[in-house]
């Protein structure tokens, strides 16, 4: 048996895995904190939870190193319909208001954040399923994240042992999954479909975000999670889930993580035996456009500035020249901004200006693709990535997105090709440069995500040996 860490060692390691995952193990937690790096050890091949702890703290972590470290800290403990109050109110109350709301626009946006192996998303898709008749009809968003590339493959794959069923209704594995003759239960190919994995990684990413989807969502899960989070991080990651909802979306967290001082943003909602969080409408929202104000939903004529003159004099020439560069500017500033709060279709009308203003301009389809998947009009939007990519062949974002929308439609040979050739277009970018059109994700962070999302894919389906 080995032999305690000592607590120099410990002290030091929890914070070295604080900044580089956000998981907190405060000196009551260092038990576990050990237990993880003795599991770990044998990954970077050491013997003993000492020798391997003391080499993380001298040695600078990798990509891989920081997710095989996380993979062993962080809990991998799910299931089918975990908490029940809190489903039974989401498919009673707040599921079918929202559905009411949107019968005519028929858009839901959805995010699973950490959603480990995959259970609780295909919860909430089943959800749906059994509320929405006509459900092929609406264009709806389950996006879930993690920064496990082993789970986001498990769950990609959707098959599950009976652990996953322990607390289930007992007519769940008739109705969505076959069995198989390994004993393993598959999830029905349409209702994986419903599902997005993509990774994201709390403490690195940034979000929300177009270019990776996360903005404009009407409710967001993040159960068991923030209670591993520093409170530092954990008010991070809340600020981040406030600006990521439209007003009025709803945040749900485990019960054990309700805190009226971490949630304070957020106007808590009582139901019987829960309490949800909701973005009051209306309430004060950031911009996620850096440097911009968030417009008022004004028409386009009325917002558009006024015309500049034809032959400024020589002494405001400068200004003149600066008044056009905003004025080429504004729609797809405005698109933007009114895509980050879910009013798609201004901003679609606000983007197809842009686009015939400047034709050439790859951003402008770039911005139009981003808009048409929100839509869930995914063939639109490849086409617009398509064109980007005619334009700027080495447009690194482009490749990335269609990445994305392959891997979301069940296409990975297309979402592998798309995603190599965004790490060989990374090489010619340094490490810390800022790429355009990215909200400030950073080359050397995109390549990392990129390569998760790489060895995320189901290897048979992406032809990867």
């Amino acid at each position: 048996m080995q032999a305690p860490l000592p607590d120099s060692l410990s002290s030091s390691l929890s914070e070295l895995v604080a900044i580089r995952t956000g998981l907190h193990f405060p000196p009551e937690r260092w038990g576990d904190l050990e237990r993880g790096i003795a599991a770990a050890a044998p990954d970077f091949n050491f013997k003993d939870s000492e020798s391997c702890a003391r080499w993380l703290l001298s040695a600078p972590l990798t990509r891989r190193m920081n997710e095989v470290l996380a993979s062993h800290l962080s809990v991998g403990e799910t299931y089918f319909f975990r908490e029940k109050q809190t489903l039974e109110i989401l498919g009673e109350r707040v599921l079918p208001q929202l559905l009411q709301s949107r019968c005519q626009e028929r858009r839901l946006r959805i995010w699973s954040a950490g959603c480990c192996t995959g259970e609780e998303a295909y919860t909430i898709a089943m959800l749906l399923d059994g509320l929405v008749p006509d459900i092929k009809a609406w264009n709806i968003t389950i996006l879930a994240t993690d920064f496990n590339p082993k789970f986001l493959r498990k769950a990609a794959q959707g098959v599950y042992g009976e652990w996953s069923f322990r607390d289930a209704p007992g007519w769940l594995r008739g109705r969505y999954f076959t069995e198989r003759k390994d004993g393993c239960y598959e999830i029905l190919p349409r209702i994986r479909e419903m599902v997005t994995f993509s990774y994201l990684n709390f403490a690195d990413d940034v979000y929300p975000s177009l270019s990776n989807n996360t903005g404009a969502m009407d409710i967001i899960f993040c159960r068991n999670v923030l209670m591993y989070f520093t409170s530092q991080r954990a008010k991070q990651v809340v600020g981040n889930f406030h600006r990521a909802l439209v007003d009025g979306g709803w945040l749900i967290v485990s019960p054990v993580e309700a805190s009226n001082a971490l949630l304070s943003s957020f106007t808590p909602v009582e139901f019987p035996r829960t309490v949800l969080y909701r973005k009051t409408a209306g309430a004060e929202m950031q911009p996620l456009i850096g440097g911009y104000p968030v417009p008022l939903p004004l028409k386009a004529a009325e917002a558009m500035p006024p015309v500049i003159p034809a032959e400024p004099a020589a002494a405001n020439l400068a200004e003149a020249q600066t008044r056009q560069a905003d004025e080429c500017e504004l729609p797809s500033r405005m698109a933007r901004n009114c895509a980050n709060q879910g009013r798609l279709g201004e901003a679609l009308e606000w983007c197809e200006q842009a686009v015939s203003a400047d034709k050439l301009n790859p951003a402008h389809h770039y911005l139009l693709a981003t808009i048409l998947q929100e839509q869930g009009r995914h063939d639109y939007a490849i086409q617009a990535l398509m064109r980007a990519l005619y334009l700027a062949p080495d447009f690194v974002l482009a490749h990335f997105a269609l990445g994305n929308l392959h891997q979301s439609q069940g296409r990975y040979r297309q979402a592998q090709r798309h995603f190599k050739n965004v790490l060989l277009l990374l090489h010619r970018h340094p490490q810390d440069e800022t790429l355009p059109e990215a909200d400030g994700l950073t080359a050397g962070r995109l390549a990392e995500i990129a390569t998760a999302l790489l060895e995320s894919l189901p290897q048979a389906a992406a032809g990867v040996a």
